[in-house]
């Protein structure tokens, strides 16, 4: 075992500290860049990344395999943070435009392949006033289990060069531009996903598993987590939670973040939530007792009375957006949890189907010593009686994918990102 597991003690007495979260307002505090100073974000704070006392933002692209880009230094200032409970979101970093920021993903990965073209599929028609909330959910693939545990035996090492590989994760976001962005498996929030995302104008709240297999690989940037980012333009964050996973009385090592938000716009109230369910073969009872827990308190958090919330809508509860690997085909009681749960939910991606009840094919294909893996894992649920589904990203066909499958040079990750437009099914109520 690496020394990192070592920390775990320190963990579980600053969990709360770690798992940081935006709240309301904050007092904003600029943050001063290190002038001609860069530091390679894959060698951050590895002795103890969980202690947020020396926590530094660090640049993206550092080495000598990528250029500095002018946007990006800027979006990225360097500077530590001194205060060992502080949330990373209390720093004001200077605003990046999107479309400068992903020209210039473009360049750093230029002798990389042509990555994968997917068209969004209209499911109804749309009113020119409608204006949908776009939805990510992926499991991008934690930089440590990518390079240490998982073993793609038929992926380049190159290929999962974190120097260039958070390029791609990035140019992914950047080409279909979220509203909200769920991600699993991310073990560079604070010095990476963190800072960029918030110069593009999102609030984010992260929380890590406790006992992250990260942690075990040697050179690792501390534990993997779920992480949810919202347009804070667009949303108001009333409120939200970090869940730690149940399953036969058990507290396990799967975690959930639970966002109430507000539309600035419509002042529409819905909850967004993001999960990453066990792995492996074997543990589908573990499984469907974990996503059991995750309905019972998402039903929770749903049936609470806000004062935000029309009144006319407090009896049928919040609406809800659940993003995550469940790593769990659609066979598994788990689905059929989710499915037919109280709480009215329904899989967006079943739409792409003829029959509009089969789920895609695959969400993850990668090849492992084991062999090749081809599977379902990844949803969004949604309430039916809340939301219309608009438009569903498609996905990729095996030959885009390729020979090699899963992570590759023109693909990040492990599991295909899933990007679906949902509209509110009647007309916001706007409050005063």
């Amino acid at each position: 075992m690496y020394p990192a597991r070592r920390c775990s003690s320190l963990f579980h007495r600053d969990l709360a500290a770690v798992c940081l979260s935006s709240l309301g307002t904050h007092p904003k505090k600029s943050a001063q860049p290190k002038k001609n100073s860069l530091q390679n974000s894959r060698h951050w704070s590895h002795s103890s990344p969980l202690l947020l006392s020396r926590l530094q933002v660090c640049q993206m692209g550092s080495n000598s395999s990528s250029r500095l880009f002018s946007t990006l230094a800027q979006t990225l200032s360097s500077a530590a943070l001194t205060e060992p409970h502080v949330d990373a979101d209390d720093y004001e970093y200077e605003q990046a435009d999107p479309d400068v920021l992903l020209r210039e993903c473009g360049e750093v990965l230029r002798n990389r392949p042509p990555r994968l073209h997917r068209d969004f599929i209209m499911t109804r028609a749309c009113s020119l006033q409608n204006s949908p909330l776009r939805i990510m959910q992926w499991n991008i693939l934690a930089q440590a289990l990518g390079e240490g545990k998982d073993g793609f035996v038929r992926c380049p090492m190159e290929a999962l060069n974190w120097s260039e590989r958070k390029y791609l994760i990035l140019e992914e976001i950047l080409t279909y531009r979220p509203d909200v962005v769920c991600l699993q498996e991310v073990d560079h929030y604070f010095d990476t996903f963190q800072p960029v995302l918030s110069s593009l104008g999102y609030q984010s709240s992260f929380c890590p598993k406790p006992c992250s297999p990260c942690l075990d690989v040697h050179n690792n940037n501390g534990p993997d987590g779920c992480a949810l980012f919202f347009n804070r333009r667009r949303f108001e964050m009333l409120h939200t939670a970090h869940l730690r996973l149940s399953a036969m009385m058990l507290k396990t090592n799967q975690v959930a973040v639970v966002a109430t938000l507000r539309c600035k716009l419509s002042g529409r109230v819905f909850c967004v939530a993001v999960t990453h369910l066990k792995a492996r073969s074997g543990w589908e009872a573990f499984r469907s007792a974990q996503g059991a827990n995750l309905l019972q308190q998402l039903s929770e958090i749903t049936s609470q009375s806000i004062p935000e919330m029309h009144q006319d809508n407090q009896t049928e509860g919040i609406p809800l957006i659940v993003c995550g690997d469940f790593n769990a085909e659609p066979s598994e009681e788990v689905y059929r949890h989710f499915r037919s749960s109280q709480l009215g939910l329904d899989s967006v991606y079943k739409c792409l189907s003829d029959d509009g009840t089969t789920e895609p094919p695959y969400t993850s294909w990668k090849i492992r010593p084991s062999g090749e893996s081809c599977s379902t894992l990844d949803y969004i649920w949604y309430s039916e009686k809340a939301f219309e589904v608009d438009a569903v990203l498609r996905i990729p066909s095996e030959e885009q994918i390729g020979p090699d499958r899963l992570p590759s040079f023109h693909y990040p990750s492990d599991h295909l990102s899933l990007v679906c437009d949902l509209s509110f099914s009647q007309q916001p109520h706007r409050l005063m």
